[in-house]
């Protein structure tokens, strides 16, 4: 039995970037894949949402002082 723990309060909003928005995103910030952070595709808050190795998730967190802080992660099997 698997739960979704992405409706919780303390989870951000976690969401699958397209390839498109992904190519853009690199290339604008001259990133490859190899230079984001990395999120196991077995992390509880990215099961639901159907992802595979290479894709990148944006996470977007509720922040004091910016308001909302947007971060990015590829998604590695471990």
């Amino acid at each position: 039995m698997e739960i979704d723990v992405s409706n919780h309060g303390l989870v951000p909003k976690h969401t699958k970037i397209s390839d498109a928005e992904k190519e853009k995103f690199l290339s604008s910030h001259s990133l490859s894949l190899r230079d984001l952070p990395k999120i196991l595709i077995t992390d509880p808050a990215i099961v639901c949402i159907n992802v595979k190795a290479g894709d990148v998730i944006k996470i977007e967190r509720v922040s004091m002082t910016a308001g909302t802080a947007v971060y990015y992660r590829v998604v590695v099997n471990g």
